[in-house]
C-alpha cells in the first residue's frame, strides 16, 4: 500500500490542476475583455514586424487596430474574413517596416492606416469597413 500512496498523490495534483484550468476557462468565457461596447467594433490583434536598417534587424513595428463595421451583414463577413484580412495585414506591415520605417524616425501612422484601409477594401470587396487605429509603437534595439 505504501508504494501507492505517491501515486494516488499525483493523481489527486493531476485532477486538482485540471479543475482549476477548467474554472479557469468557465471565468474567461464568462467575462470576455472587449475593447469598446460597441456592436459595430471588430477586434484584431496586435500585429508586430520586424524593423530593418539595411540586413540587420534594428527594431519592431507594433500596430493595434480594430475595425468599425456598422452594417450587421457586412460585419459577418468582416469576421469570417478575419484570418485573410490579419494574413494580408502582417505581409503588407512587413514589407513596410523592413523599407519604409527607420529606427531613428517615427512611423507614419496616416501612411500606416491608408494601407490598413486599402487591404480592407480590398478583401472585403467594397467599402463599409473603416480602420481605427488605436495604437502604433517601435521598439529600437542595438
Amino acid at each position: 500500500m505504501p508504494r501507492y500512496a505517491g501515486l494516488r498523490g499525483l493523481v489527486r495534483l493531476s485532477a486538482f490542476v485540471v479543475a482549476v484550468s477548467f474554472a479557469a476557462e468557465g471565468r474567461a468565457a464568462d467575462a470576455p475583455h472587449k475593447t469598446t461596447q460597441s456592436e459595430s467594433y471588430v477586434a484584431i490583434d496586435p500585429i508586430y514586424s520586424t524593423i530593418l536598417d539595411g540586413n540587420k534587424p534594428r527594431g519592431l513595428l507594433m500596430v493595434e487596430l480594430g475595425l468599425d463595421v456598422p452594417d450587421g451583414v457586412l460585419r459577418e463577413r468582416v469576421t469570417q474574413a478575419l484570418p485573410a484580412l490579419r494574413d494580408a495585414y502582417v505581409r503588407s506591415l512587413l514589407v513596410y517596416a523592413a523599407t519604409g520605417i527607420r529606427p531613428w524616425r517615427q512611423p507614419n501612422v496616416d501612411d500606416i492606416a491608408s494601407r490598413m484601409q486599402a487591404i480592407t477594401d480590398h478583401l472585403i470587396g467594397r467599402e463599409g469597413a473603416r480602420v481605427l487605429m488605436a495604437q502604433t509603437a517601435i521598439r529600437v534595439t542595438r
